[in-house]
């Protein structure tokens, strides 16, 4: 048995190529994040992999479309998107591979 702590992860990140993590995988990235109302991530893509986020509460915006509780949203590699917390909001976010430095502005 392993045990991890998820205030011990960097940003919500548990599931990935990265350190710390509660399981090292090149397969997909695994986060739970929380966020405030106001909280804002620039726009950015990724050109290998693919971004799931599920909202579990609150309500957020991303893509140009606000989204809420049970809203999964699927970002393919190449599309953009930024993100804005409207209310305090918490999401899952799994990414598919996970492939360090695939993040680019825009």
């Amino acid at each position: 048995m392993k045990h991890a702590r998820l205030d011990d992860m960097t940003k919500g990140w548990f599931v990935g190529d990265f350190s710390p993590a509660a399981l090292h995988s090149k397969d997909c990235e695994v986060a739970v994040k929380h966020y405030a109302a106001g909280d804002h991530e620039a726009v950015h893509h990724h050109k290998i992999a693919t971004e799931i986020t599920l909202i579990i509460s609150g309500e957020v915006e991303m893509m140009g479309r606000r989204w809420t509780a049970g809203d999964i949203i699927t970002v393919e590699p190449g599309e953009a998107t930024d993100f804005t917390a409207i209310t305090d909001a918490v999401n899952v976010v799994v990414k598919l591979p996970s492939v360090m430095g695939d993040k680019y502005a825009g």
